[in-house]
C-alpha cells in the first residue's frame, strides 16, 4: 500500500489514477474489462483518488468509472471536472451559474453518486466572472452534491480569485520533466494558500516512459499526433531526453517512466499526480515509483538529463492552448 497525503483537507493516496485514456484520446476504447480491474487493482494498491471528467468520452469514462466503484464506493476519492464543451468552433469553456449546476446533476447521474468528492473547473471561462462559476460551486458544496473544489490549469491570479469565494482544495495542472511553467508563479501560490497540486500527464503523455519510439507507435485517432512535441523534427529532438533518463534508469535499476514519475512525487508532500493508464501492468509500474527515493543527487542529475530548455515545441497546438491558463 501507497502512503497517503493531503490535497488541503482532504486525504488521498500519495498517487492518484487518470482514467481519461480508458475512453478518450489516446485511441479507440478497446476494453472495459481491463479499464475496470485497473481501477480496482488501483484502489487494491491504495490508490485512492480516481480522476474523470464530463467530457472525456463525451460521458462515457464517467459511466465507466461509476461502473468500476459501484460496490466500493466508501474507498474511492471521486474526482471529475466540468466546463470544456465542443461547438462548430472547436474546444470552448462555459462556466455560467446555470451550466455548473446542469453539469454537477448530470456528472452525478452518470456516475450512479450522491455526491462528487472532489469537483474541477476544468478551465476558467474567458466571458463569464470566475465569481460566478465559484459562486455555484460553493452552492452545491452547501447542498451536499460536492465535498470539495478544484480549479484545473489556471493562472495564480484566478486560484487566488477562485479561493476568495471558496477554499480551492486542489489545482489540477500539467506537470512533468518537460512541462514546468507552473512552478513561477502557481505552485507559490498553491503553496501560500495551502492548496494541493494534482499533477496530470506526469509521464508527458506517455513520451517519458520510452514507449513511444515513433509517431507511427500511435492509433491513427490518438490526440497526440496533433501535439507539436509529436510533430516531426520534435519528436527525435525530445527522443534524445528520453535516451538520457534511459541511461539514469537503468543505474536505479527501474524505467525511465517510473524515474520521471517519481521525479513528480518528489515535488513535496502536496505533490499527488494522476498518471494515466488503461492496463494493470503500467498501473503497477507507476505505483512503483511513488515510494521510490531519490537523493538530491539524483534529482540534479534527472533535472541535468531533461533540462527544461532542451524540449521542442509546445505543450498544445493553437486553438487548444488558448483555454489553458486563463
Amino acid at each position: 500500500m501507497i502512503p497517503t497525503r493531503k490535497l488541503g483537507a482532504l486525504e488521498v493516496g500519495a498517487q492518484g489514477l487518470g482514467c481519461m485514456g480508458m475512453s478518450h484520446a489516446y485511441g479507440v476504447r478497446d476494453n472495459d474489462e481491463e479499464s475496470i480491474a485497473t481501477i480496482h487493482r488501483a484502489l487494491d494498491l491504495g490508490v485512492t483518488l480516481i480522476d474523470t471528467a464530463n467530457v472525456y468520452g463525451a460521458g462515457t469514462n464517467e459511466e465507466l468509472v461509476g461502473r468500476a466503484i459501484a460496490d466500493r464506493r466508501d474507498r474511492v476519492v471521486l474526482a471529475t471536472k466540468f466546463g470544456i464543451v465542443f461547438g462548430e468552433d472547436g474546444q470552448g469553456v462555459r462556466g455560467d451559474a446555470a451550466y455548473v449546476r446542469q453539469c454537477c446533476e448530470e456528472s452525478l447521474r452518470r456516475l450512479g453518486l450522491d455526491h462528487i468528492d472532489l469537483y474541477y473547473q476544468h478551465r476558467v471561462a474567458p466571458d463569464v466572472p470566475i465569481e460566478e462559476t465559484w459562486g455555484a460551486l460553493a452552492e452545491l458544496v452547501e447542498e451536499g452534491k460536492v465535498r470539495y473544489l478544484g480549479i484545473s490549469e489556471a493562472s495564480a491570479d484566478s486560484i487566488r480569485r477562485a479561493h476568495a469565494v471558496h477554499p480551492v482544495t486542489a489545482l489540477q495542472s500539467e506537470w512533468s520533466l518537460w512541462t514546468r511553467e507552473l512552478e513561477d508563479e502557481v505552485v507559490p501560490v498553491c503553496r501560500e494558500l495551502g492548496i494541493g497540486i494534482v499533477p496530470f500527464s506526469p509521464l508527458g503523455r506517455g513520451f517519458l516512459t520510452g514507449a513511444v519510439r515513433s509517431v507511427q507507435d500511435l492509433p491513427e485517432d490518438d490526440m497526440r499526433r496533433g501535439l507539436p512535441r509529436f510533430a516531426e523534427g520534435n519528436f527525435d529532438r525530445n527522443l534524445a531526453i528520453v535516451e538520457a533518463l534511459r541511461a539514469l534508469a537503468a543505474e536505479k535499476g527501474v524505467t525511465p517512466g517510473q524515474l520521471a514519475l517519481a521525479w513528480v512525487q518528489h515535488r513535496g508532500a502536496d505533490v499527488v499526480p494522476i498518471p494515466g493508464t488503461k492496463r494493470r501492468t503500467y498501473l503497477e509500474e507507476n505505483v512503483a515509483a511513488a515510494t521510490l527515493e531519490l537523493s538530491a543527487d539524483d534529482l540534479a542529475r534527472i533535472e541535468a538529463a531533461a533540462p527544461e530548455d532542451a524540449v521542442a515545441g509546445e505543450r498544445y497546438p493553437a486553438h487548444l492552448a488558448r483555454n489553458a491558463g486563463r
